[in-house]
């Protein structure tokens, strides 16, 4: 199943009739950046805490991608209201230049921490393993495997040590 797509023009359009914008995004996404009007019901626990509502109901992340790809989860998630996405999600909200609200105190979202993390190991173990010890080029290995295993099981064992990290701790303590 596929949900209509709206522009963010025609989403602001119909939240001013009384519309609700649902931001599926992770908890660590939202606190970055959000637009003010959206209810914060991340994907991980839609089935668990669906959004309330029986009129309109449109849904948005960062990109519209998730959105697409979970739009039969999505739309049974609120039954009863038609629901939308937003095309291009947030970041088409912003270009649009519709109000969103930044914190710039927090940290970056979880997954570009990984990613920064994955990509100077590799980094470090590909220059180590050229420049010191053959042997350095594991390391560039197991960070490998690590993010297979990742994409496969949906477990990332990194991600999971970032966000002990003292500093998401304190900016998940503080809201």
């Amino acid at each position: 199943m596929s949900l209509k797509h709206l522009s963010p023009a025609d989403a602001f359009a119909l939240m001013n009739k009384g519309a609700i914008l649902v931001d599926i995004r992770e908890a660590d996404e939202y606190r970055r950046e959000n637009i003010p009007a959206a209810h914060h019901h991340a994907l991980s626990t839609l089935g668990r805490h669906p959004p309330r509502s029986e009129g309109t109901v449109i849904f948005h992340c960062r990109s519209g991608n998730r959105t697409a790809a979970n739009a039969a989860h999505l739309a049974a998630s609120v039954p009863g209201a038609k629901a939308f996405v937003l095309e291009g999600g947030i970041e088409a909200w912003r270009d649009a230049g519709l109000p969103t609200r930044k914190d710039a105190r927090q940290p970056l979202e979880l997954m570009r921490q990984v990613q920064i993390g994955a990509g100077s190991l590799v980094a470090a173990g590909t220059v180590l393993g050229a420049l010191v010890h053959p042997g350095f080029h594991a390391l560039s290995g197991f960070v490998g495997l690590g993010l297979v295993f990742a994409g496969v099981t949906g477990f990332c064992g990194m991600a999971k040590l970032l966000a002990r990290a003292p500093w998401n701790r304190v900016a998940a303590a503080a809201n």
